[in-house]
């Protein structure tokens, strides 16, 4: 049993709710990713912690932020030379997903079990090893974790307290472990550009035109409420109130918050009757993207425009993200947000290839392709609980996560 004490400071015989925030700045962008523990169990989890964040959390009451730095090594384990795996270009099981054939490609994360007959190797291990360098007959894998050689900082937030009756049992959380599980991935390794567009990336299950396909409104919820409600709030703190705003392959929801009150938005989508019960918008176009990239406006129209649950589906992304520079003003903001759920005829091949956070890499490459973009960074969040009426309660008891990336319009 619980009880909720508003007003109790952090001791070692209760548990919080917690966030941990992760952040870090590759070459290229800003990062920062976040996760929530609702119930974080001080008495047990607390010494998993590093000291510095022990230290900051005892004493404190809900409201209370604090952040630490971390030099390589104080975080994560230390760069070593003796993860680095050599193994042969057929030690790579082509074959490992049994499906369709793998190829290895420059800066991609493998998982360990796909070098067969590799010392210190075996088929069912999902560690994530990232190809570094390559000759005609063989491959470097880099198995260090790929924030080793990063100085980082970790926020910590208290938002509740509750005294607990019960201090025996449960698994112990590895905080640290959980929220440094992916983030490092969306950044290329040095300088190896990351090889994601080989293997006709951009194809589908389902080649027929997305016009057909989305012929018939699909009344469906791409995010939970959870993950939609913190999509709200990412909007909210990233667009200008009185922002004029466009939405691209927009449906019945532009997942903009009330409290932002944009001057006007305009919905580009591929249904009429998914548009039409989009209560925000002033402006409703139904444009293939797919089918013509270009977008059917002026220079310079928007403040904003957003992307929500549906960048995966894009089979000529880079030419739409220059076509969005072109439409935004000097400084404009072009936010991108997806998370794991999608169509599967319809999401383009490269996109079910990569890990989740090797998506948010994917997504910062779009973005670097058009040099308009700047101040690039990106975003995730995960952790918070799925709400009991979702219809995946059952699969899974986290909602689902969210990734957002984003850049401005230089001037």
């Amino acid at each position: 049993m619980t009880t909720v004490t508003e007003k109790q400071a952090v001791d070692r015989h209760c548990q919080i709710a917690l966030d941990l925030t992760l952040r870090w700045q590759s070459p290229h962008a800003r990062h920062e990713d976040r996760l929530h523990l609702a119930r974080f169990n001080v008495w047990r989890d607390l010494d998993l912690l590093p000291p510095a964040l022990q230290d900051e959390l005892l004493g404190r009451r809900p409201g209370h932020r604090a952040s630490h730095p971390f030099a390589p090594g104080a975080l994560l384990p230390e760069w070593r030379e003796e993860r680095v795996l050599r193994a042969s270009v057929a030690d790579f099981d082509t074959r490992f997903l049994g499906c369709r054939r793998l190829e290895p490609r420059l800066g991609r994360f493998y998982p360990k079990g796909i070098l067969a007959g590799v010392h210190g190797t075996f088929r069912q291990d999902a560690t994530p090893i990232r190809l570094v360098a390559r000759t005609a007959d063989e491959l470097l894998f880099d198995g260090n974790h790929p924030l080793a050689r990063f100085h980082c900082e970790v926020g910590t937030a208290v938002h509740g307290v509750q005294a607990s009756a019960d201090e025996h049992g449960g698994r112990c959380r590895e905080a640290i472990a959980e929220l440094t599980t992916g983030p490092g991935m969306q950044a290329p390794h040095g300088e190896v550009a990351t090889d994601f567009f080989a293997d006709d990336p951009f194809s589908r299950r389902d080649p027929r035109p997305d016009g057909d396909f989305y012929r018939a409104p699909r009344w469906v919820n791409h995010l939970d409420g959870a993950a939609l409600e913190q999509v709200g709030r990412l909007y909210e703190r990233l667009l200008p109130p009185g922002a004029r705003v466009l939405d691209l392959m927009a449906s019945r929801d532009s997942h903009l918050p009330g409290t932002l009150r944009p001057a006007a938005v305009t919905g580009l989508g591929l249904n009429r009757d998914e548009l039409g019960a989009n209560p925000i918008l002033g402006e409703r176009v139904v444009h293939d993207l797919n089918e013509r990239p270009s977008l059917p406006f002026a220079d310079a129209t928007f403040d904003a425009a957003i992307c929500t649950v549906s960048v995966e589906y894009l089979t000529h992304p880079m030419e739409v993200f220059a076509e969005v520079a072109r439409v935004l003003r000097p400084g404009g903001l072009f936010v991108v947000v997806f998370s794991s759920r999608w169509f599967p005829p319809k999401v383009v091949r490269i996109w079910e290839d990569l890990h989740e956070f090797e998506r948010v890499g994917l997504v910062l490459a779009y973005l670097r392709h058009e040099p308009r973009f700047q101040e690039l960074e990106t975003f995730s969040l995960r952790g918070f609980p799925r709400p009991a009426d979702d219809p995946h309660a059952g699969e899974s008891p986290l909602s689902d996560p969210v990734h957002a990336v984003w850049g401005r319009r230089a001037g």
